[in-house]
């Protein structure tokens, strides 16, 4: 691939995943420097760990209200197209991330607002109107990588990966050294897992 011609690189976020808000900040670190087309997706934690019995009430019920920004999300998308999910996920990801928002509807209005996306928008949330949709996207992802993941998966051109997990996210030459390595990843023939246990929590700049 000519080094101008831009690298299709498909992203799935869930909006209130702190570790996929760190990728997604790098990867658009990189397309500052290297030509990308990013095609941005949602995924749901919620989806991810559903019926697993191990987990008590307590996370069954943050997993529950977790879904509510993924569905804005979802018709977000479905209203407006999947360029608005862009800068909507930037919003939220910033409220909830950045400023500690609580995941509720005048969190999710405001972001709309931000993005220049319908307030109204915020109902999805409560309605399971577009959770086809969500599901739809979510397995899409899953169906690159299996389900040994997390969020966020990205896919570059036909290769897909969970991660790479990191924080802080890279700026500068660190961020197009990092990207240099997916692609070799990507470009090398079964490869599948490179991975250490987390030492650290996320650090937001």
């Amino acid at each position: 691939m000519a080094r101008d011609t831009p690298t299709p690189v498909d992203f799935w976020f869930d909006p209130t995943c702190p570790w996929a808000w760190m990728t997604s900040r790098w990867v658009l670190e990189v397309a500052k420097r290297r030509p990308l087309e990013i095609r941005w997706h949602i995924m749901s934690l919620t989806l991810l760990n559903e019926g697993r019995a191990d987990l008590d009430e307590r996370w069954h019920r943050d997993l529950a209200l977790r879904m509510e920004p993924v569905r804005v999300c979802a018709a977000a998308e479905h209203t407006y197209g999947p360029g608005a999910l862009r800068r909507l996920y930037t919003e939220l990801g910033t409220r909830f991330h950045l400023e500690k928002a609580p995941k509720e509807r005048a969190t999710y209005e405001a972001a709309l607002a931000a993005s220049g996306l319908d307030r109204a928008l915020a109902d999805a949330a409560g309605s399971d109107a577009f959770d086809s949709a969500v599901r739809a996207s979510h397995h899409d992802a899953i169906a690159r990588v299996g389900t040994d993941v997390g969020t966020p998966v990205i896919a570059v051109g036909d290769v897909a990966f969970f991660g790479p997990v990191v924080t802080p996210a890279p700026r500068g030459a660190a961020a197009v050294k990092l990207w240099d390595g997916v692609l070799a990843v990507a470009e090398t023939d079964g490869f599948f897992e490179l991975k250490r246990t987390r030492n650290r929590n996320p650090i937001f700049a």
